[in-house]
C-alpha cells in the first residue's frame, strides 16, 4: 500500500500548530535554533568547443574513489565538489570556492560547465564513464555506472545539479520533543525528518520555480529523444515558460520506475518499498544481462541496482557504519539528515549557488520541519507529482495554476501565502542570530514570485536574447567568466592542505587495492546479499 486515504488523514492526531511551536521556540537558547548544511556541487569538465573533456580525472586532484571533497559522479568528466558540514553557510561556500580554485589550477585551460544541461554531445559514447581504480569497491562503482548507461543512456547521467544536505542539532530536537510532550528518541527524530520530507514534497514546486535555471538545451541532447520543445535557434530548443527542464521527462527519468510508488509517510514503509525494488527483477534488464565474456554490464537485473538508483527530489540519509549498505544504516540507526536533489545550478553564479539562496533553503526546510505535516494520501501524492511536472514545463506562464487539495490555485497566490507563513520564522531566526539574512532572503524570493522575470530561468533566456546567443554559447561564456574568477592562487597554507588531501586519498586507494582478496565476481555476490 503506497499511502493512506483522505479519510484516514483527517482522523490522524495533529502535532502542535506552527504558531504555538514558534511561540515556545522564542524561549530556547539561540545555540539550539541553528542548522547544519553541506553542499555537493557537480560540473562537467569541457574544452573550448563546449565538448566534454576526454581526459582522465587528474592524479593531481587525488583519487575520485577516496577523496573527501573532490570526486566524480557518473562521468569521468563530471566533477563533484563536496563541502564539510557546517552551521555557518558562508563557511560552506568559502570551502567550495577553495576547492574550485585548486581544481582550476589543474585544468590546463579547460572549464567547468556552469549549467544544468550539458553542451554539445553528438554521440553518447563521447561521455566517458567514471573509473575508480582496481579495487573491488572501485570496480563496483564503475559497473553500477555501466548499468545506468545500458538502462537509460549516458547523456541523461551527465546532467549536473546541486545537492543541499540539511540537519538540525540534537538540542532543537529535544526542545521540540519537550513542546510536544514527547521523549526525544531516534525514532522521534526520524519521524520529524519524515514530517519535513512530506512538507517538502508538498511545497518543492516553489523551489523549482524560484531556483530552476534550465529552460533551454542544446539540440544534440535531443538526438533520438521524443519531445515537445520549441526551436529557439538553429542549435537550441526551449520552452518559453519552463523553469527546470533538468527535472522534466527530458532530464532525470526512469520509465521502469514509473510504477514504483515510494511512501514518505515513515521510515519503515520507505525502506520496505526500496528494498522490494532492489529485489524485483525486470525483464528488460534481464535481456541486458549482467556479465558477458568476463565484462560486467550492470550489477544485477533488479529495478534498482542499489539504493542510489532511485530518483527523487529529496532523500532521508544516514552515514553508514563499518561497511553497512546505506539503506541498512538508515533502517538500523534512523535518519541523520535529508538531501535535497531538485536544485539547478545557477549559471550566473561561480558556485551555482550563493549565500542568499542558502539562507532561504534553511528557512524553507526549517518551515517544512516545524509546520504541521499530516500523512500524504495517495490522492495528494499524485497531486504533488502533477504540480512538480507542470511547474518545470510552464511555471512562469501568466495565470499559471497548481492543484491544492483538488482545487485550482494560482502559483503566485500560493507562493505568496507560503512565503508570508514563513515570515514569523524568518524573524525569529534573525533575532536569534542577530542578523537580517533570513528576512532579506525571504523578501528576495517574494519578489521572484511576484515577478517571474527575476527568476534564474527567465534571466537565462533574457541573457541569450540580449546577446543573441545559443544555449551553448551562453553557457560557455559563463564558464569562461567563472574560470577567470578562480585564477587567483591559493595561499601556501591552503595549497598545502589541498595537496595533502590529494596525496592521502591516493594512498588510501592504493591500500584498498593492495588489501583486496578474491575475484570481483565473488565480491559482488557477497555485496548484493549483504544485509
Amino acid at each position: 500500500m503506497a499511502g493512506i486515504s483522505p479519510q484516514e488523514v483527517r482522523s490522524l492526531p495533529q502535532s502542535s500548530t506552527f504558531d504555538q511551536v514558534l511561540t515556545q521556540l522564542h524561549a530556547i537558547d539561540p545555540a539550539a535554533l541553528r542548522f547544519f548544511r553541506g553542499i555537493e556541487k557537480e560540473g562537467l569538465r569541457v574544452n573550448e568547443n563546449s565538448e566534454i573533456s576526454q581526459e582522465k580525472h587528474g592524479q593531481e586532484l587525488g583519487s575520485a574513489l577516496t577523496h573527501p571533497h573532490i570526486t566524480t559522479d557518473y562521468s569521468e568528466a563530471l566533477l563533484e565538489f563536496i563541502s564539510p558540514v557546517s552551521d555557518h553557510p558562508q563557511a560552506v561556500l568559502d570551502f567550495l570556492a577553495q576547492a574550485h580554485q585548486f581544481t582550476y589550477q589543474q585544468l590546463n585551460n579547460k572549464h567547468i560547465w556552469p549549467a544544468f544541461m550539458p553542451g554539445v554531445i553528438d554521440d553518447e559514447l563521447d561521455v566517458p564513464i567514471a573509473e575508480y581504480g582496481a579495487s573491488h569497491i572501485g570496480h563496483l562503482k564503475h559497473v553500477y555506472r555501466r548499468g545506468l548507461w545500458h538502462r537509460y543512456g549516458r547523456k541523461m547521467q551527465c546532467i549536473a545539479g546541486l545537492h543541499y544536505n540539511f540537519s538540525v542539532p540534537e538540542e532543537l530536537w529535544q526542545a521540540l520533543a519537550n513542546i510536544q510532550g514527547k521523549t526525544c528518541t531516534q525514532d522521534y527524530i526520524s519521524e520529524g525528518y519524515f514530517g519535513l520530507i512530506r512538507n517538502f514534497r508538498r511545497y518543492s514546486w516553489l523551489l523549482l520555480y524560484l531556483f530552476g535555471a534550465s529552460p533551454a538545451l542544446d539540440k544534440s541532447f535531443l538526438i533520438d529523444k521524443q519531445h515537445d520543445l520549441q526551436k529557439k535557434d538553429e542549435d537550441t530548443y526551449y520552452l518559453p515558460y519552463a523553469t527546470s527542464l533538468r527535472m522534466s521527462g527530458l532530464g532525470y527519468q526512469n520509465n521502469a520506475q514509473e510504477g514504483l510508488f515510494v511512501c514518505f509517510n515513515g521510515l519503515p514503509t520507505y525502506t520496505k518499498t526500496l528494498k522490494g525494488a532492489m529485489a524485483q527483477s525486470v525483464p528488460a534488464y534481464e535481456k541486458i544481462g549482467v556479465e558477458q565474456e568476463g565484462e560486467f554490464k550492470q550489477l544485477n537485473t533488479h529495478l534498482l541496482q542499489i539504493e542510489n538508483e532511485y530518483y527523487s527530489d529529496v532523500r532521508p540519509k544516514r552515514n553508514s557504519r563499518d561497511g553497512e549498505k546505506p539503506l541498512t544504516a538508515l533502517n538500523r540507526h534512523g535518519v541523520e539528515y535529508i538531501e535535497v536533489r531538485c536544485l539547478d545550478l545557477n549559471p550566473f553564479l561561480p558556485l551555482g549557488i550563493d549565500l542568499e539562496q542558502s539562507y532561504f533553503m534553511d528557512l524553507f526546510l526549517a518551515y517544512c520541519l516545524l509546520a504541521d505535516s499530516p500523512f500524504l494520501s495517495d490522492a495528494e501524492c499524485k497531486e504533488v507529482v502533477a504540480n512538480q511536472r507542470s511547474v518545470v514545463l510552464e511555471g512562469r506562464r501568466p495565470g499559471f495554476e497548481l492543484q491544492r487539495h483538488n482545487e485550482p490555485v494560482l502559483l503566485q497566490r500560493w507562493g505568496e501565502e507560503l512565503l508570508q507563513a514563513m515570515q514569523p520564522l524568518a524573524q525569529l531566526l534573525d533575532e536569534k542570530s542577530g542578523q537580517g539574512m533570513y528576512q532579506d532572503a525571504l523578501n528576495a524570493m517574494l519578489k521572484r514570485v511576484q515577478d517571474p522575470a527575476l527568476t534564474p530561468s527567465a534571466k537565462v533566456l533574457a541573457a541569450m536574447d540580449e546577446n543573441e546567443q545559443s544555449f551553448v554559447e551562453f553557457a560557455l561564456k559563463q564558464a569562461q567568466l567563472h574560470s577567470e574568477t578562480y585564477q587567483a592562487k591559493l595561499s601556501q597554507k591552503d595549497q598545502e592542505q589541498w595537496l595533502r588531501f590529494a596525496e592521502e586519498s591516493l594512498e588510501k586507494q592504493r591500500d584498498m587495492e593492495a588489501n583486496d582478496t578474491g575475484t570481483f565476481a565473488q565480491f559482488l555476490k557477497e555485496y548484493l546479499v549483504k544485509v
